[in-house]
């Protein structure tokens, strides 16, 4: 009959084996591919613009889609909304160039009222893809973490069904705004970042018009400005100094609140609570 040895008296059996924690790639895979449809979307919204300006500026280059959208008069207003929207929601194309096109084509009195327009309809599309693409994946991923639920509720107030005090309209329309202010800030990116937090789309869609109204109506100035055929080197000559100058400015400003946000949300969740759940 065979013994197993035993252990040499005076000697500690050897500690168990410790599973290793994974890699930041393997959490980074492991994180994005529990985002779901979301996480493509996100990639989408940060590579798919800067192609599509490449082919716009093209086009406007090339063709005459400006003078051809002022001649169809309503008919010419009426499709660069639709465009607009479309192109706006699906992330195909950035806000800032069509926005430009909208002064070059109608001038700024018409530009600008058709541009946010344009808006308007771009997040509403954009909303309801994100939101549908989303689900409650993000929710869940945010409730496993409670320094995240803190900022989320600060900033976008809790979602709907949550125990917590709900933020009032006017809160969340100004959290809204103030997020969209900023003349940098992507806004295809910020429409699935806002459905899949379950921003109340009213608000939502109030605070992108407030928030984008002034950029929107400078790069409509902008445009109408141009004289001859818009390209991207003709509308960075035609825009002031000052323009890029309040623009980081303003960008800076934004983070600032948005970072005093975050942090006074953080410090009120509980001192030494783990950043995520045991157990998730």
């Amino acid at each position: 009959m065979t013994q197993t040895p035993s252990q040499p008296s005076g000697q500690n059996p050897p500690p168990p084996a410790q599973a290793t924690s994974p890699s930041p790639a393997a959490r980074a895979s492991r994180f994005f591919s529990r985002l779901g449809p979301a996480g493509p979307l996100a990639l989408g919204a940060l590579f798919l613009p800067p192609l599509g300006s490449l082919v716009l500026f093209t086009l406007m280059a090339t063709t005459e889609i400006g003078p051809w959208l002022r001649s169809h008069e309503f008919a010419g207003v009426l499709l660069y909304v639709t465009a607009f929207a479309t192109l706006a929601g699906l992330a195909v194309l950035p806000t800032y160039a069509q926005s430009a096109l909208g002064g070059w084509a109608f001038g700024w009195a018409i530009g600008v009222p058709a541009a946010l327009a344009g808006f308007a309809g771009g997040a509403i599309i954009g909303y309801a893809i994100s939101r549908r693409a989303s689900g409650d994946r993000v929710e869940q991923l945010i409730a496993e973490r409670p320094k995240w639920k803190a900022v989320r509720d600060a900033l976008a107030g809790p979602p709907a069904g949550s125990t917590a005090a709900p933020h009032s309209f006017r809160k969340t329309l100004g959290m809204v705004a103030l997020l969209r202010v900023a003349p940098n800030s992507p806004f295809a990116l910020t429409n699935l970042v806002m459905a899949s937090v379950k921003v109340p789309w009213v608000p939502y869609t109030l605070g992108t018009m407030l928030g984008m109204a002034p950029r929107t109506a400078l790069a409509v100035v902008i445009g109408a400005g141009v004289s001859q055929s818009l390209t991207k080197d003709s509308l960075e000559q035609a825009t002031p100094a000052w323009v890029w100058a309040a623009s980081i400015a303003v960008t800076l400003a934004i983070v600032i609140i948005v970072s005093l946000i975050a942090r006074r949300a953080i410090d009120k969740v509980t001192q030494g609570a783990p950043d995520r759940i045991p157990g998730t």
